[in-house]
């Protein structure tokens, strides 16, 4: 039905099918965007994906006087997140809040920044892919897959949830199941710990986790909270694994066909947006262990040894194979911006 739904918006679009009609360079004409994410809670404090929806409704309805309307699809009520991306990029949807790593599905390159083990810090992660190397990467998404990155940032370090057996080291992980997303990095990675991968829309694994379909799961502190997996996972694990990223992403065809005073009200609302969400970020990663803690979850905290030796393994393994798949250029591009970054630290 989703599909299909999507096949229907692209066909509508095709026929230059809007809300109101417009004159000379969109003078007077109306624009609707539908905006996708992933979680159902309506509180904004509670999620960064529903902050930054309500914020940037209220700012670009306001100040567009009119002239753009925003409808928000909660709950991958418009598909999966592989779905919405493709939605995205056919200009079917007009704008999502997706994980970077979703785009991998439309853009292969995308695959690089979710390697294990690349960034050290959300600050580093943040500073990379907003300075010069990530502009000019979202340069090359845009001209590959007619998707405009508005905004991009990390969420938080991802770390393993399993209802098993607590995990103090990567040996502990081996014959779990565990849930990732649809990317394959995520599953390489797991394999490489000896463990099972199932590819996932992070709109069945709760369910999923609940039915004991998988054992496990790997995400973000403030999405274990935002998506209650807390209900559903006894062990927590804080193995800082990867860098999740957050994308805030447009339909470049949308984008490019709104005059320039809307286009510019899109990219400031946009920005105010993504600022508010990360003040959400901030507060559930500080108090999120905590919680979780409070919850009934064992949080266990490897050492640096066993992290270290742990990163190695899944970082070699997801890093080969990477440059298997998109060759040397972006990977080298890369890991010299991040020594570039570090030097001017």
């Amino acid at each position: 039905m989703k599909r299909t739904f999507l096949l229907l918006l692209a066909f509508a679009l095709s026929l230059g099918i809007a809300f109101g009609q417009g004159g000379k360079d969109g003078e007077g004409k109306k624009y609707t965007i539908k905006l996708s994410y992933t979680p159902t809670t309506t509180d904004p404090n509670g999620s960064p994906d529903v902050m930054y929806g309500s914020v940037f409704k209220e700012y670009v309805e306001k100040q567009s006087e009119g002239r753009i309307r925003v409808d928000i699809y909660p709950g991958n009520q418009l598909g999966s997140a592989g779905e919405v991306v493709q939605g995205v990029s056919s200009g079917a949807i007009e704008l999502a809040v997706v994980n970077l790593s979703i785009l991998n599905n439309v853009y292969k390159p995308t695959m690089l920044l979710v390697v294990p083990g690349l960034f050290n810090t959300v600050d580093e992660c943040n500073g990379v892919i907003n300075g010069t190397w990530g502009q000019n990467f979202f340069e090359e998404v845009r001209k590959s897959a007619k998707i405009k990155v508005l905004d991009a940032g990390s969420n938080g370090f991802r770390n393993f949830t399993n209802n098993i057996r607590e995990i103090h080291n990567i040996a502990d992980a081996k014959g779990i199941t565990f849930r990732v997303m649809d990317s394959p990095v995520s599953i390489k990675m797991v394999e490489a710990m000896g463990a099972r991968a199932v590819p996932m829309a992070g709109s069945e694994m709760y369910l999923a986790m609940k039915q004991k379909v998988v054992d496990g799961q790997e995400n973000p502190i403030l999405n274990i909270i935002q998506d209650k997996t807390y209900e559903v996972q006894k062990y927590l694990t804080i193995d800082s694994h990867m860098a999740s990223i957050m994308a805030y992403i447009m339909s470049d065809t949308f984008y490019t066909s709104l005059p320039a005073d809307l286009q510019k009200i899109v990219a400031e609302g946009s920005r105010l947006a993504c600022n508010k969400a990360n003040t959400v970020i901030a507060s559930l990663n500080q108090n999120g262990i905590e919680f979780l803690k409070k919850q009934g979850m064992t949080v266990t905290i490897p050492t640096d040894e066993a992290l270290k030796d742990w990163h190695t393994v899944i970082f070699k393994a997801t890093q080969d194979y990477v440059r298997t798949q998109i060759g040397d250029k972006y990977v080298d591009s890369l890991l010299t911006a991040i020594s570039d970054y570090r030097k001017n630290k």
